[in-house]
């Protein structure tokens, strides 16, 4: 099988994969479908938890795997029109399997349906000029315990002119220091840095572990 990111910024709706006819087991989505003519059998396969993405094109004759549409350089009639077919498959899923909002990571999605869930609680987005940016506070003292910001990776320190979407969390103070020194957990992105830590929400930190910083965050903002 073939690694692809093609869902990976987007959101995943589990209902319209399972309508298009994909088949779940666990966490997993599986999908097979004909292409050229009925010649050669695809198969996708998305890990709902961080939406990585699995193909495997088998030509049926044979029963040998076909990998030549994955090289970006081939070319020819027969292997131009595996590729439309391909990414013509693909690109349906996107269309009818997945979402686009406000914002367009998944992760940043799963942050905003985990505080609705357990909290009841709402995004606000405070910012005309940002609508990409939003926050979630407490209702008894309204203070906030996460912010989901939308930054220039640059401002991470990496040298590209995307944009990320990032989780601002409070932190127990003495913690911080050990936590920044993980992968993709920084000081506090536009918090107070000495409170607060700002993870990135491409799915390099488990989302399990997401949520325990959340519900952390949450406590503590009581305690402010």
């Amino acid at each position: 099988m073939n690694t692809i990111n093609i869902f990976k910024n987007k959101r995943i709706i589990p209902a319209k994969l399972t309508k298009y006819g994909f088949k779940k087991f666990k966490d997993t989505f599986s999908y097979e479908t004909d292409i050229y003519n009925g010649e050669f059998t695809l198969k996708i396969t998305i890990q709902a938890d961080d939406l990585t993405t699995y193909t495997e094109l088998k030509e049926k004759a044979t029963g040998e795997e076909y990998t030549l549409h994955l090289v970006e350089d081939a070319q020819g009639e027969f292997v131009g029109q595996i590729k439309e077919e391909y990414k013509e498959v693909l690109d349906d899923i996107k269309s009818k399997c997945f979402e686009t909002g406000i914002f367009e990571w998944d992760y940043s999605y799963r942050v905003i349906d985990y505080c609705k869930k357990k909290y009841n609680d709402e995004m606000e987005y405070l910012w005309e000029k940002f609508p990409r940016n939003g926050v979630c506070r407490r209702k008894d003292n309204k203070k906030w315990y996460l912010a989901i910001l939308s930054v220039k990776a640059e401002k991470l320190g990496y040298k590209t002119d995307e944009i990320y979407e990032v989780l601002d969390l409070r932190a127990p103070v003495n913690e911080i220091p050990q936590m920044i020194k993980q992968r993709n957990i920084y000081p506090a992105y536009h918090m107070n840095k000495k409170s607060w830590i700002t993870i990135i929400l491409d799915g390099s930190v488990n989302i399990e572990e997401i949520y325990k910083k959340i519900d952390t965050s949450y406590e503590l903002a009581l305690k402010k």
